[in-house]
């Protein structure tokens, strides 16, 4: 065990393992996660390799606790911007499929990361089990969204919402990475989704 880490305050060793957490972020979304080892990592926190190795058991444990800090990260900050107002399920929808394309600095970010730990998991079985589970809870969210709008009467009738709710997930988090890539605009990408949402509620719902 390192020298002085084991002695540390509460608040100080939290805010060590933030700034670790933090590179790792950095490094996934500027290189890929494949260039985010120990070493690397503990170069741009700015903290010894022990430091690390301290806080964090191995190099999966440091990306798995990395990921779900950013999850809960992201879920705090979602909630704080997005307004939620019953009456209107088609603009709550609407902020819902917004955090999953980068219109600020903060969810361009998290998206290269996101994409970062997808193509890692691709390849490594134990981070693709946390990083893929076997629940959908988004796809559940959008799919309650869209289960509001229908019991109020403002939805298509005979639509299959877990599915309705899956390719609008899906369609968002592959616009986003348009996106990123340059390949579409913001503008191009929610007029599309702009006009899905409007496939799916009644004229003039």
């Amino acid at each position: 065990m390192p020298s002085g880490e084991a002695g540390a305050p509460g608040a100080a060793a939290a805010a060590k393992r933030r700034r670790i957490i933090e590179a790792v972020w950095r490094i996934a979304a500027e290189r890929g996660l494949h260039a985010a080892s120990i070493r690397e990592v503990a170069a741009e926190a700015g903290v010894s390799v022990r430091a690390v190795q301290y806080h964090f058991a191995d190099k999966h444990r440091l990306l798995v606790d990395a990921l779900r800090q950013l999850h809960e990260e992201n879920e705090r900050i979602a909630r704080a911007r997005i307004r939620f107002d019953p009456a209107d399920p088609r603009a709550l929808l609407r902020d819902v499929l917004d955090e999953f394309l980068p219109l600020d600095a903060q969810r361009a970010a998290a998206l290269r990361v996101f994409a970062a730990y997808y193509a890692r998991s691709l390849t490594d079985p134990a981070l693709a089990r946390v990083f893929l589970p076997g629940e959908h809870p988004l796809e559940e969210l959008v799919a309650s969204l869209l289960g509001m709008a229908r019991d109020d009467g403002r939805l298509t009738p005979g639509l299959d919402l877990r599915l309705e709710a899956d390719l609008l997930v899906a369609a968002a988090v592959g616009l986003g990475g348009d996106v990123l890539h340059g390949r579409r605009s913001l503008a191009q990408v929610r007029r599309a989704l702009a006009y899905r949402l409007g496939t799916l509620f009644k004229e003039g719902a």
